[in-house]
Parts: C-alpha cells; structure tokens; sequence
C-alpha cells in the first residue's frame, strides 16, 4: 500500500511503485472516476524516465510513450470508450499486453477476459483528506 498524501507527494509515490513492481509489465488500474488513475500514471512515467507530455488517452484509446533512459516503450491504455472486448482486440490489445513491455491500462474491466493472468491490479481510492491509497 502507498500513501499520496498530496501532489507534492506523487513523485515518491511513484518512485515507491517502481521499486516494487518487480518484472511484471502490465498493470490494470481501478478507482472512481477523478480518483487519480491518470495523474499516477503520469508521475510513474516520469519517474521511469519519460520526458514528454503524459496525458489521458481517453480519445486515442492508447498513448505510447519512450523512456528516455532506458528507451524502453511504455503503453498507456484508457478504454473508457471501449464499447465491447472486440474493439480491443481490433486494435490489438493483447498484442500490446504480451509484448513484455510496460503496460499501464484505465478501465481495465471493460477488457479484463483478455488480460494476462499475471495482470498487477492496482486500486486508486480517494480517502475523506483528499489523499489517494494505492493497493496492489
């Protein structure tokens, strides 16, 4: 469990999310909607060394991005939008999610019969403070 007490804590946050991952590589976040999922997702990507602009793929469905020190490729889901499991896999979903790299998804419910078994699910909920618990 990580504690986000606020947004100048997110970056420790997401360094303490690192750390812990281990070797797995694809990650299903879960929390209300405002809860935070993308603004984590974000200072994780940052941290693994992303310079550019991380953001919600809520239109696009998929955001891809490089980490500038590793050139590793991180994928970014949100399928929000999504209206049936055969969308994602039109767009190649599994694809993405067994290519051994890091893979972040928003919403993964809507797709969860075509996730791997080792599939890291992370809960972001919001406490009464306004600090965010993240349990995986």
């Amino acid at each position: 469990m990580i504690t986000i007490k606020n947004l100048a804590s997110i970056e420790d946050a997401a360094n303490e999310f690192i750390q812990q991952i281990g070797v797995r590589t694809v990650f299903a976040f879960r929390g209300k909607m405002g809860a935070g999922k993308t603004t984590f997702i974000k200072a994780v990507c940052e941290a693994l060394g992303v310079s550019e602009t991380v953001n919600s793929p809520s239109f696009a469905i998929i955001n891809v991005y490089e980490s500038d020190t590793t050139g590793k490729t991180i994928y970014h889901f949100d399928f929000y939008r999504i209206n049936s499991v055969q969308e994602a896999i039109n767009i190649g979903a599994e694809d993405y999610f067994n290519s051994g790299s890091l893979c972040f998804i928003e919403w993964p419910e809507k797709v969860e019969t075509l996730l791997p078994d080792d599939t890291v699910w992370v809960e972001i909920a919001e406490q009464e403070d306004g600090a965010r618990i993240v349990n995986f």
